[in-house]
């Protein structure tokens, strides 16, 4: 395996994967807090060593090793805590394939967790002594009586001395990363540890990060960026980590800057909401207390980076020290195991204006004085390492020129080993080849863009494109105009997609109301203001408006929008809508009707049962 540590001479060319790495840092760096968890974003509720979590990981490594073959599968089922990342490096240990998840909670639907237990062929579910009867009793509600359940904090630490190492090479596979399902059903993709290794290189090189640096995250860890970056990465470069809930951040995102004030952090971010959030949600007197002078890595992505987000956050927390050079705008997804491009360390984000009428062509014009249809577009930063980004027609499959969009194609070592047990899906997505020339493979991302002197810039997805008379439209560009268009309207939280009506594609917007104003809802004036916007911004007639509550609008796990999701809804009408307008009056109350039998049906169901 290629030994990408570089910089750290102080370890030996014997540590080649995550798992020799953690046993290197316990037998060198024995005593050193490796991570910290605060229970409710505020109060340190435990810390491990390196020594401690290798010994714990070897402890459970052992129980697995007992009972279940190398290969198999593990689901991980877990609370926000450090049992997550010990039962981790357990399955790492023993080699037997992880696969993050989220715990079901009381009451809540079980159908994706069924899902990615069938695709995996999992065998057994990792959990806390304080969950196994929740997930036990779920289990069986479900169709999942067989799956075993083991409790790993519970494991003696002793049984760490009866483990026996398993031979790892760099094609060994590590986990299975189910996707968000922003676009349709969970697929498990195959990370290996060679994946992993140059993965946590590129980080490393983009960040710059040291073992002096210190980091926060509440990014969930089932999730890739919770886990390779904030879990991960930090073991990499021999950094703390300070970890809290993802919903101790939600509900407070004060908790968030706070910790990085506190403890002087140098490395954090999360998706453009986790900003938007800040600004919205803290205080002038909670600002005052701040201190984020220390913050050098404020990285941002998962979803579409808006200029206006980064230029607001860095003039709202000027005063508290935050500086906009600390922007670290990144591009990454699942099936590259996370990061794909990145930029350089305290340099300011690069934006490219271009014109928006332009953009809808697929053409890349600058511009160079501000016109009306400019359109700023944050870089996602540049390559690091033995990676190459192409952008390539999707249609023709050949590499487009530099003025024109496409779709980006990526080669590189972090790129997984495809799809588990989906071998069409893998053959499309991952083995890709120019036409002309035959070069690849290379995995398709499904994302369009463009390359400006080295730098990518992301403008959206293929599937999520909305083409109307013949004209490309952006939905996250019309989102962002009705979220401006009236205070009532909650940030980052629409979804605009298009509908074919009558043989003609037609707009459709569904967007979440702040909860404050719910009571107190003008419809006829906040979607009169929606139509205004949107004609004015995008000369597009807004065919129907769905205002739905605080909360409820599909996003994945890491903050994106579902906008098929919001599609499904609005025709199902299982949306939770508080109001709603359509320019045919006739097809609303279809809807509404549909909306009327289906929960009928359900009420039938749950009767029967």
């Amino acid at each position: 395996m290629i030994a990408y540590l570089n910089n750290a001479t102080d370890i030996g060319d014997e540590v080649a994967n995550l798992v020799s790495l953690l046993r290197y840092r316990a037998q060198n760096q024995p005593d050193k807090t490796a991570y910290t968890f605060l229970q409710d974003g505020e109060i340190e509720a435990g810390t491990v060593t390196y020594q401690e979590l290798d010994r714990i990981a070897r402890a459970i490594a052992y129980q697995l090793q007992s009972v279940y073959a190398p290969g198999c599968r593990a689901m991980l089922l877990y609370p926000p805590g450090l049992e997550f990342m010990a039962a981790f490096f357990g399955c790492l240990y023993a080699k037997v394939i992880a696969v993050p998840a989220y715990p079901p909670r009381p009451n809540q639907n079980m159908s994706r967790l069924q899902a990615i237990a069938t695709s995996s062929g999992a065998t057994l579910a990792l959990t806390t002594t304080s969950l196994s009867e929740t997930i036990k009793q779920r289990l069986q509600e479900s169709e999942l009586t067989k799956l075993g359940l083991l409790t790993t904090d519970n494991i003696p630490t002793n049984l760490a001395e009866l483990w026996q190492e398993s031979n790892l090479d760099e094609n060994t596979l590590a986990f299975l990363q189910y996707t968000s399902g922003s676009t349709g059903t969970p697929k498990g993709v195959m990370v290996s540890h060679r994946n992993l290794w140059h993965n946590c290189a590129i980080i490393h090189q983009s960040f710059a990060d040291t073992s002096k640096s210190q980091g926060v995250s509440w990014l969930p860890p089932y999730h890739d960026m919770g886990l390779i970056g904030g879990i991960l990465e930090p073991l990499y470069v021999g950094a703390p980590m300070i970890l809290m809930p993802a919903l101790a951040f939600m509900q407070k995102p004060f908790r968030w800057l706070e910790a990085i004030s506190r403890y002087k952090v140098t490395t954090s971010g999360g998706p453009n909401f986790a900003y938007d959030l800040c600004i919205n949600k803290i205080t002038p007197e909670q600002r005052a207390s701040l201190d984020l002078s220390s913050w050098e890595v404020a990285f941002t992505g998962a979803e579409p980076i808006r200029a206006e987000t980064l230029e607001m956050f860095a003039r709202t927390f000027a005063d508290c020290g935050f500086q906009k050079e600390a922007f670290h705008p990144c591009y990454g997804m699942a099936e590259t195991t996370l990061m794909v491009s990145g930029s350089q360390r305290k340099v300011a984000p690069i934006i490219s204006h271009i014109d928006g009428e332009s953009l809808e062509c697929n053409q890349v014009k600058k511009i160079f004085q501000y016109q009306e249809s400019t359109r700023g577009i944050v870089g996602c930063g540049q390559t690091f390492l033995d990676q190459k980004i192409l952008i390539v027609d999707p249609e023709t499959l050949t590499a487009c020129p530099p003025e024109k969009v496409g779709e980006i194609w990526v080669s590189s070592p972090s790129v997984a080993q495809g799809y588990w047990n989906q071998p069409e899906e893998t053959e499309q997505t991952f083995n890709a080849f120019l036409a002309d020339t035959g070069e690849g493979p290379f995995m398709r991302t499904g994302d369009l863009g463009f390359l400006q002197d080295g730098e990518l810039f992301v403008t959206g997805r293929i599937k999520d494109v909305i083409i109307i008379r013949g004209q490309n439209h952006y939905p996250q560009d019309i989102e962002l105009t009705v979220e401006k268009s009236h205070p009532a309207l909650r940030p980052g939280f629409g979804a605009a997609f298009a509908l074919e009506i009558k043989g003609e594609e037609r707009l459709v917007i569904v967007q979440e109301v702040e909860r404050t104003y719910l009571r107190k809802l003008n419809v006829n004036e906040i979607v009169g203001t929606i139509r205004q916007a949107v004609a004015a911004e995008h000369a597009l007639q807004v065919y129907a408006a769905v205002l739905v509550k605080t909360g409820s609008i599909p996003k994945t796990s890491s903050g994106k929008i579902q906008r098929h999701a919001c599609r499904a809804g609005f025709l199902m009408g299982s949306l939770n809508v508080v109001e709603d307008w359509s320019e045919n009056p006739q097809g609303k109350t279809k809807f509404r009707n549909l909306e009327s039998e289906v929960n009928s049906l359900l009420h039938k169901l749950s009767i029967g049962k």
